[in-house]
Parts: C-alpha cells; sequence; structure tokens
C-alpha cells in the first residue's frame, strides 16, 4: 500500500510538472496576447479621452458664453436703473438670475469632464509605461529563450557526443600536422633544386677556368700585405 500510495504521489508530481512545462511553452504566447489586448484597450482609452476633452471643451466655451451673457443683461439692468424703471430693472435681473443659475450647472459640468480627463490623462500615462516595460521584458525573456535555446543545442550535440567531437579534434590535427610535413617538403626540394642549380653553374665556370676550388698563393700572400699595411 505504501508502495502504491508513492507511485500515485509520483503521478500527480508528474502531471503538476507537465502542465506547468505547458503553460511555461505558451507563456511567451500568452504574454504577447495580452500585450496585443492591452494596446487595443490603451487606444479605446485615448479615444475615449478624446470624446471627454471635446465636451469638456464645449463645456468651457458654454460658461464664458454665459458669463458674458451676465456681463451684458448687468449692462441693460444698469441703464434701466439709470433711466429709473425698475419694472424693466427686475425682469433683467431676473434673466441674470437665471444665467447665473445656468452658469453654476454649466462649471460643474466643466469641472467634472476636468476631473475626469486629468484621471483618464494619468491612468494612461501609466499604463503606456506598463505596457513599455511589458514589452522589454517579455523581448529581454525572448532573447534569453532564443540563447538558452542554442546553448541547449550545443550541449546536447557536442556535449553529449564527447567522442565524436574528440575525433573531429584529432582529425583536424592531423591535416595540420599533414600540411606542415607537405610544406616542409615543398621548401627542402626548392633548396636542393637551388643547390643543384650552384652546382651547375660552378662546374661551369671551373671548365671554363673563371673558378678554381685551389687557393691561390699569391693572392694569399697579397691579403696578408695589406692586413699588415692597414
Amino acid at each position: 500500500m505504501a508502495i502504491f500510495n508513492k507511485l500515485v504521489t509520483a503521478l500527480r508530481g508528474g502531471i503538476n510538472d507537465a502542465g506547468e512545462a505547458l503553460i511555461d511553452t505558451q507563456a511567451l504566447r500568452i504574454l504577447d496576447q495580452e500585450i496585443r489586448d492591452a494596446d487595443v484597450e490603451l487606444k479605446e482609452g485615448k479615444e475615449s479621452l478624446a470624446n471627454i476633452m471635446a465636451q469638456q471643451k464645449i463645456a468651457e466655451k458654454a460658461v464664458i458664453k454665459t458669463k458674458a451673457s451676465i456681463t451684458e443683461y448687468e449692462g441693460y439692468a444698469v441703464k434701466a436703473l439709470d433711466n429709473n424703471n425698475e419694472t424693466l430693472a427686475l425682469e433683467v435681473a431676473e434673466k441674470i438670475a437665471e444665467l447665473e443659475n445656468e452658469l453654476l450647472t454649466q462649471e460643474k459640468q466643466y469641472a467634472s469632464f476636468s476631473d475626469s480627463v486629468n484621471t483618464l490623462r494619468q491612468s494612461i500615462s501609466q499604463a503606456e509605461v506598463n505596457i513599455k516595460n511589458l514589452k522589454q521584458q517579455v523581448d529581454i525573456v525572448k532573447a534569453t529563450e532564443s540563447v538558452q535555446k542554442a546553448q541547449t543545442a550545443v550541449a546536447q550535440r557536442y556535449g553529449s557526443s564527447g567522442a565524436k567531437l574528440h575525433t573531429a579534434l584529432d582529425s583536424l590535427e592531423r591535416i595540420k600536422k599533414r600540411q606542415e610535413k607537405t610544406a616542409a617538403t615543398i621548401e627542402a626540394k626548392n633548396e636542393l633544386a637551388q643547390d643543384s642549380h650552384n652546382s651547375d653553374l660552378d662546374a661551369k665556370l671551373r671548365k671554363a677556368g673563371i673558378k678554381s676550388d685551389k687557393q691561390d698563393a699569391n693572392a694569399i700572400l697579397n691579403r696578408l700585405k695589406s692586413q699588415k699595411k692597414i
């Protein structure tokens, strides 16, 4: 029973290892897809930001326009008072009150859009940094993975077949030695050919009486006299 339990445990461990290995092999593919999804979501976020910024500009223009209208009607109210026409001035004041209430609503909308724009800007900026960092890490992981695969291939090809590699190196060394011997042989043949040529030339000179192998006594005496004078 104990052996059976150990076998079951080992089998479970093997399944877990195989599952993790499968996940690891797909990790880069999953990361690439997640990055693509993040890029799409970031693009959608930027489009949403652009729409909110457009609404913010519209709200800002409405605020400016309403403020201008308030200033305009305040001038009308003052003129009505100058003309002692309080009834008309009161009507203008009611219009101003209506415009000021409208302005409050517009300013709240503008402030809300402004807050949303600021928040989205920060979120998008942070998302861009995160995606950039993730892409850099994936590039490093991919490069490391490629290098390690190459190292593994080399290790399997040459590390596990040391005898083949050793035989190849021996053959290479024999080739080098054979080339050195061939070069030495060629050099020796050239030297022998040169010596043969010089010997033939000396024989011809001796036959013509131009060169002699014997030392001339007069020549030696003259040489000694010259050395004595020096």
